[in-house]
């Protein structure tokens, strides 16, 4: 009688204690694709352009197991594109943190392309460099990579370039961002930084590049 009562009960019980299992095994999980891709990016970075690493190194440099790795990616590919992603991510982050610094939308965009930029910075640049290296087998996925990187950081430019008056905001920021994302790739692979003179030019033509509105001026950066 007692067991078909409890069985008849409310399973609230059953399914926190459930959700706190699950709950437990997402953080540990977690912690492990974040030890993969720490792990892939500094063994890229040892690797340089000239090798591509094994699953076998990355799983080594993590700490992990091969089961490990194929529970969250079935390939390396996988994990280059997370890799991809992951970066896109920081970089959106970073550029994004940069930008608050300004009020107004001329100098937000001066902060956006500076921000971009900086990817070419030696210290940078090889591991970037690396992880594209690595994202060469990616083919096709590596066209939509490209996309989600710019993306988010093309959104970043919607509201200053609404702010000048740009008649579709959303069309010019995307416009900038595939143009600047593939002018960094230019630099990356030519393993050279823009100058001054560069980053000025390719500030002026961010500015430049909003369709206005009818009867209506862009400003010009001061």
């Amino acid at each position: 009688m007692m067991e078909n009562a409890i069985s008849d009960l409310p399973n609230g019980v059953a399914e926190r204690i459930a959700q706190r299992t699950l709950a437990k095994r997402g953080a540990g999980y977690a912690s492990e694709v974040r030890r993969l891709l720490d792990a892939a990016l500094e063994v890229m970075r040892q690797c340089g352009t000239a090798s591509r690493p094994r699953v076998a190194d990355i799983v080594a440099a993590a700490g992990l197991s091969n089961d490990a790795f194929y529970r969250h990616f079935p390939s390396k590919d996988a994990l280059v594109a997370a890799l991809l992603e992951d970066g896109a991510e920081r970089l959106t982050s970073y550029v994004a943190h940069q930008m608050d610094k300004e009020s107004t939308p001329e100098g937000k965009i001066c902060q956006w392309v500076e921000g971009i930029l900086s990817q070419t910075r030696e210290e940078i640049a090889s591991t970037t460099l690396a992880v594209l290296g690595n994202a060469g087998s990616l083919g096709e996925g590596l066209a939509s990579d490209r996309h989600s990187a710019s993306a988010p950081l093309a959104a970043l430019l919607r509201e200053p370039f609404a702010e000048l008056g740009s008649a579709d905001p959303a069309m010019d920021a995307s416009l900038v961002a595939h143009a600047t994302v593939g002018k960094i790739s230019d630099y990356l692979w030519q393993r050279v930084s823009p100058t001054r003179a560069d980053v000025d030019h390719i500030i002026e033509f961010c500015l430049r590049a909003i369709t206005p509105r009818p009867n209506s001026t862009t400003r010009e950066r001061p």
